[in-house]
């Protein structure tokens, strides 16, 4: 046995420590504040699937066109800001299983645009309003692009701001992002979702996944087993229930 001396003298052991980028500008999912601090959903599970991992969480507020950049060059290791599991993506970062899975769809004025089925043809001629360099740009690039204007905004705030001062006649958008970061603040009144879910597997993938470095399949065998944890003990369910009044899984 050590002297108590030798024991006092021993450095402690650091815990480890996961950075992770999260973007701070997607509520509900992620936002900043008055204080300044982060909050949302991807901020709490991102929490407890840390504890559940027993490791500390260190967030990095990192915008959405320097998530995957930041990722690869080390900066951080991990990235919690709905993003979309998609083959294209899968290429550069490798994913969790998801951690959510919410539809795209439009949003418009109310009455402005009073269809149930939404087609190039139905819209053409309108500006379509979309947060650059997402999975949603992508789409509207390859399906309203000859029909429409697509007008293109480094945040989903941005995003919104032109639609609310009529820059854009829709914008396309995550349908929980959409309806609680906009359709329920003062800046949403007479504003509302239309048409119908836009679900497109090629585009839209298989729900929204923890993004890693590409090979890291250590590091997803631990998130893919805390997040099942999380799953199956309540506490996925307990942290949606703060933000959402359905399902996002």
């Amino acid at each position: 046995m050590l002297p108590l001396c030798l024991l006092l003298s021993l450095p402690a052991v650091r815990a480890e420590t996961l950075r992770i980028a999260i973007e701070g500008k997607y509520p509900p999912f992620s936002e900043v504040d008055a204080k300044g601090n982060l909050k949302g959903f991807d901020i709490d599970i991102s929490l407890a699937l840390c504890k559940e991992m027993k490791v500390e969480c260190k967030l990095v507020r990192t915008d959405w066109d320097d998530l995957i950049p930041a990722l690869n060059e080390k900066k951080v290791d991990a990235i919690v800001a709905m993003m979309s599991i998609t083959e294209e993506r899968k290429k550069l970062v490798e994913f969790t299983d998801r951690y959510a899975n919410t539809p795209a769809f439009f949003f418009s004025k109310a009455k402005r645009v009073p269809y149930v089925f939404i087609s190039p043809k139905r819209i053409e001629g309108m500006k379509i309003g979309v947060q650059v360099d997402t999975t949603y740009d992508r789409y509207l690039t390859a399906k309203y692009a000859k029909t429409s204007a697509i007008e293109r905004y480094k945040s989903a705030d941005e995003l919104y701001a032109a639609l609310a001062k009529g820059d854009v006649d829709l914008a396309m958008d995550d349908v929980v992002a959409g309806y609680y970061g906009f359709l329920q603040t003062p800046s949403g009144k007479g504003f509302e979702l239309v048409g119908s879910a836009v679900v497109d597997p090629k585009f839209f993938g298989e729900g929204q996944g923890i993004a890693l470095r590409k090979g890291d399949k250590a590091l997803k065998a631990r998130f893919d087993k805390a997040l099942a944890t999380v799953l199956d003990n309540g506490i996925y369910q307990e942290t949606q229930r703060k933000y959402f009044i359905f399902n996002i899984y």
